[in-house]
């Protein structure tokens, strides 16, 4: 039998440039192998010249490199513009303009706060006249928290953060959201990309282990999980093998999972070394038991001080000791009771069998030391209450420091195992690993996840600072310098500009890892300032501006739409941080489930006004303003959000309670500081939406709107100025960045 699958997608931009590659084949399928093969060894974009023949770009040492010479040196503003300047003059094309101000204002503000400008914020950058105004923009929105919740969430998509199990029941992960107020705070900290890796993939196991190194190793546990599998061995290796797929593409930009069940059919993968790597996580236990689904025997860490652990721990041994004591003295008492009364102290009515008959038959000396008892273990335990609770955070809590042998799978199977396997990093890197001891009797982990996470946060792995700066080009630039950005290997879309990439992931180690650095070198190259603006001679020669000749405009993604909403209409809460929130769903929205409203909260009005990245991640419940506009899959890595344009967008923009509501609280907005004149209301309105003054044409167009709903169609002339408010919303400006 023939099966291809399952197919995995590469962003390519828009789904007119989308890709499709398989994550792997069945050995029958190699006849479709032999067709694609050719075509990637023949390198039809010409990408890899000077490579060595034998040996694919990504697995070859990162080269430093010098920028080259140009012909017109004043458009370089850094090293990024001299390797996109040489492209496109060796092509004989020309960068397109830079953007006016106010469309580079808007644009630097979403990419890098995922929030447009406010009128004030835009109004103070235009008449700002210093020659390194917008440097100092740059600088400004990098130092803000906005960053943070906004890069977060593209770290968040590569780790298929959720806050539940999936599956049938799909039970909520308790204090999930403290991993990703971790990746916020590190992403506004600037923390070295390089510490950042090493948290994750081993925080409980660093020299120096903190509150953040360990709610870090919560990338863990952000996975499905079945709670009641068929097959519990096989359940636990498709876990680790999620865990280990995710940090193959996330990290190392490989597709390391199609190696389980076979030799990978296209990259260099042996099975053997699939197996090399698992051995590394070996001694990771699952998220919970199947038959006691309790996350905290595995999953579940108190932060608290040790001192708060001492009290708490002393405080309840002695409350224990007095309720066995307390205990104790009642059954004595039960015993001389009748047999009814015994038969009752058996039942929910023992505490009014003891109030009642208690005294009848105890001494007096055993009333007063009773009593005294009990006055003790009041006391205790308001002691108790006062002491602050355990602070749990969602991580690796347990692990088996003393795993079993690691052994190859045959086809994957755990049941049938075959040759041994040591520990290996992929033979394509040619690099060693160190010698790793036996974990003594009382460790609490097998110390090898500590070697593996600096194996890949080393400057001298060969993928790391090549994935980690594609992805910061992807986000700044609309696609990355290898548009497959969990995919490097074979069947990865080759690199339009590999010298660039070289020279950013070297540029990127040398500063430390700090991320933001990369993004103020990108973010004042001349290459982001261009404008959107077209040519058509260009795009006969590069229809799908692989030199950036010009700036792709894109759709605002589900969470810049919402959150912009939020901004103009008045409502955005920017409190950071904390417990996810639940927006309002609809009854025919939470129907959807197999139990129709599990699992989802309520929140108040002003909570749900956050920001989306602290919106409560349901598995299997996505709430619509996001899933409509593209939210990824969970279960697996997202390299890149398609964008899509669909009717359900526009119906939901349109007709959806969230919009609507929003539309009135602007609307309100409006009245308020603009008055009760139609005119100044409109062009007050479009102010805010848009972000600028709107033109004679555009305010007629919207005045003329009203009048339309108000006769013929008889709406109340407030109602007709709100659904103006709603269709500003609507409007392409609004919802699109050039």
């Amino acid at each position: 039998m023939l099966f291809v699958g399952p197919w995995e997608s590469g962003y390519n931009g828009s789904m007119a440039n989308r890709i499709d590659y398989p994550r792997c084949f069945s050995g029958g399928c190699w006849f479709l192998v032999a067709l694609l093969v050719p075509l990637v060894a023949a390198d039809i974009h010409g990408m890899e010249a000077g490579a060595h023949e034998d040996k694919h770009w990504a697995f070859q040492p990162l080269v430093r490199q010098e920028p080259p010479g140009v012909q017109d040196g004043s458009w370089v503003a850094n090293g990024v513009d001299a390797f996109i300047l040489a492209r496109l003059e060796a092509q004989g094309l020309a960068p397109a303009p830079r953007a006016d101000l106010p469309t580079l204002a808007r644009r630097v503000y979403y990419d890098v706060t995922g929030l447009p400008p406010s009128k004030e914020q835009l109004d103070k950058f235009l008449t700002d006249t210093r020659p390194d105004a917008y440097a100092r923009l740059v600088d400004d929105l990098l130092a803000s928290p906005g960053y943070g919740e906004k890069w977060a969430r593209h770290w968040l998509d590569v780790v298929r953060y959720a806050e539940t199990n999936s599956f049938e029941r799909d039970a909520r992960k308790p204090f999930v959201w403290k991993y990703r107020d971790y990746v916020i705070r590190a992403f506004n900290g600037d923390k070295s990309y390089g510490q950042f890796v090493l948290e994750q993939l081993a925080g409980d196991e660093l020299e120096s282990v903190t509150a953040d190194s360990i709610i870090a190793t919560g990338y863990y546990r952000l996975g499905t999980w079945d709670d009641e599998p068929a097959d519990a061995l096989q359940s636990k290796y498709d876990d680790l093998d999620n865990i280990l797929s995710t940090t193959g593409q996330g990290f190392l930009g490989l597709t390391i999972g199609c190696a389980r069940c076979h030799d990978h059919k296209i990259d260099p993968l042996p099975q053997t070394n699939y197996y090399g790597l698992l051995w590394f996580l070996e001694d990771l236990l699952p998220y919970a038991l199947p038959k006691q689904r309790d996350p905290e025997l595995h999953s579940l860490t108190d932060l608290s001080s040790p001192a708060v652990k001492k009290l708490r721990q002393e405080l309840s041994s002695q409350v224990q000791k007095l309720k066995k004591s307390k205990q104790s003295m009642e059954q004595i008492a039960i015993q001389k009771m009748d047999v009814a009364d015994q038969g009752r102290a058996k039942t929910s009515q023992r505490q009014k069998v003891l109030d009642e008959k208690l005294d009848q038959y105890l001494a007096e000396s055993q009333q007063q030391a009773y009593r005294q008892l009990v006055s003790k273990l009041k006391a205790l335990e308001k002691r108790l209450a006062k002491v602050p609770q355990k602070d749990f955070a969602l991580s690796l809590a347990k692990c088996n420091p003393h795993p079993k042998k690691t052994h190859v799978m045959l086809r994957g199977n755990p049941h049938v195992l075959a040759d041994q396997v040591e520990p290996s990093f992929p033979d394509l890197f040619g690099d060693r690993v160190p010698e790793i001891p036996t974990a003594p009797p009382t460790a609490r982990s097998a110390g090898r996840r500590r070697v593996l996470a600096g194996w890949i946060a080393s400057p001298e792995n060969l993928l790391t600072a090549r994935v980690i700066a594609n992805r910061v080009w992807q986000h700044l630039l609309g696609r990355g310098i290898v548009r497959s950005s969990n995919n490097f290997g074979h069947m990865g879309t080759p690199p339009t500009h590999p010298e660039l990439l070289d020279w950013l992931a070297c540029w990127l180690t040398d500063h430390q890892w700090r991320l933001k650095s990369l993004h103020r070198l990108i973010l004042n190259s001349s290459t982001y300032q261009m404008s959107s603006k077209t040519n058509g001679g260009h795009l006969l020669i590069d229809p799908n501006n692989d030199l950036y000749w010009r700036f792709d405009s894109r759709r605002l993604s589900a969470e810049e739409i919402r959150d912009s909403i939020l901004m103009v209409s008045g409502q955005l809460n920017r409190q950071m941080y904390g417990p996810s929130i639940y927006p309002k769903l609809s009854k025919e929205v939470l129907q959807t489930q197999s139990r129709p409203g599990s699992g989802w909260g309520k929140s108040s009005p002003k909570e749900i006004a956050r920001r989306s990245i602290y919106i409560h991640i349901k598995r299997t419940l996505i709430p619509p303003e996001l899933s409509v506009f593209d939210f990824p899959e969970t279960d697996t890595s997202c390299e890149g959000r398609f964008i899509t344009t669909l009717p359900s967008q526009a119906l939901n923009l349109l007709h959806g309670e969230f919009v609507q509501t929003q539309a009135g609280h602007l609307a309100n907005l409006v009245r308020k500081e603009a008055g009760e004149e139609m005119t100044k209301r409109v062009q007050y309105a479009l102010g805010l939406v848009l972000g600028h003054e709107a033109d004679v044409e555009t305010i007629a167009d919207g005045l003329g709107l009203i009048e339309r709903l108000v006769s013929p169609h008889n709406m109340e002339r407030e109602e007709a100025f709100r659904q103006f408010c709603m269709m500003a919303l609507n409007l392409n400006e609004f919802v699109y960045l050039d």
